[in-house]
């Protein structure tokens, strides 16, 4: 039914984001300077950039959280206006059928003596004159008169089916200009980001990745904490599926962090969160602030391994609880998939999915 629709809309997919996410972060890590046209002032200290850097990159995780769920609304709009298409399409198909059985009752009509007048309407190019002013009283025998309704029927239903299909294609163009408007944020800010760490020698730049964007204190917390084993932590989960979530989360330790990716190679935080249960059998949605009402509400004293934790006042950042004070990760393009102490971002709050 395909050849029924209109074309389609291009969408901004989120392979689009990525991919332009990722040019903008490529010199973050090699490049020696820029030409002194940036937005940092060449005397800040490297625990200045540092702060600054932090700072753009959960600015720019806040938008592709926001980006992530305009994708997934503009897909839901897509699927609907291309199942209510097909639905026409079928439909249209069906009318063509029985427009076509009148046509030759019309033509027995016509050499009996004349078309009916329900039925010239019918066979109009104009179906909405048709439904304005067909009458099915005059002349008609009780069998035509019933195909003559399924006809109306049938028009009336695919004037339906279109109107509701124009309604999601305008939705969709509204998400589409919502994700265009988010990937220019999220291109912004890794900009500045990237116009920062220029600024800083390639030791400084290796020693903050070597930081991973947790910096001394969390390192130190981290180690005071001691490690936390997959086995152990899969083995104190409340429930089959979040020791499942959790054991892969241990599995995707030190994949690369990337703008809006679910896996299985690369994630951003919460692409992480829904690939791991998604592992388990467990369909979350895509962003935090949907996540986050996506089982129920655990006060941070009563944390198991496999609860989700989420993290600013806005719950742009979400992780999975191991146990032990830890988590598991995608923090930002300075630090791969990695264990970390829940302490070393505002806690939001915490779900367990059950």
């Amino acid at each position: 039914m395909a050849a029924h629709r209109k074309p389609r809309q291009r969408s901004l997919g989120g392979t689009t984001a990525r991919t332009a996410a990722t040019i903008a972060l490529a010199g973050a890590a090699t490049a020696v300077g820029f030409d002194g046209t940036g937005h940092a002032d060449p005397r800040l200290s490297p625990a200045q950039v540092k702060a600054q850097v932090d700072k753009l990159y959960q600015e720019a995780e806040t938008a592709t959280e926001k980006y992530d769920g305009a994708k997934e609304q503009a897909d839901k709009a897509r699927a609907r206006l291309n199942a209510l298409q097909d639905e026409a399409a079928r439909r249209t198909d069906r009318l063509n059928s029985a427009r076509q059985a009148l046509g030759f009752a019309a033509a027995a009509q016509y050499r009996e003596g004349g078309i009916d007048p329900s039925v010239r309407l019918l066979l109009s190019s104009d179906p909405g004159h048709y439904l304005d002013n067909a009458s099915f009283t005059e002349r008609v025998d009780s069998r035509q008169a019933s195909a003559v309704a399924r006809v109306r029927t049938q028009l009336r239903e695919i004037e339906r089916l279109r109107g509701a299909a124009r309604v999601e294609l305008a939705s969709l163009k509204s998400r589409q200009s919502e994700l265009h408007r988010q990937q220019q944020t999220i291109n912004e800010k890794l900009s500045r980001a990237r116009e920062l760490l220029s600024r800083l020698t390639q030791g400084q730049r290796a020693q903050l990745a070597t930081d991973g964007g947790t910096g001394r204190a969390s390192r130190d917390a981290l180690r005071d904490l001691g490690p936390v084993s997959a086995a152990a932590a899969t083995a104190q989960a409340p429930n089959a599926r979040a020791a499942a979530a959790v054991a892969y989360a241990y599995g995707k330790l030190g994949s690369p962090y990337v703008w809006g990716a679910t896996g299985p190679h690369a994630f951003d935080c919460s692409g992480l969160v829904q690939a791991a249960y998604h592992s388990a059998g467990v369909s979350l949605p895509r962003t935090t602030y949907s996540q986050i009402d996506a089982g129920r509400r655990v006060s941070r004293s009563e944390l198991l391994p496999g609860d989700l934790v989420f993290f600013y006042s806005g719950v742009s950042h979400v992780g999975i609880y191991v146990g032990h004070g830890q988590m598991i990760h995608a923090p930002n393009p300075s630090a791969p998939v990695r264990l970390a102490p829940i302490d070393e971002m505002p806690f939001a709050g915490a779900t367990r999915v059950e």
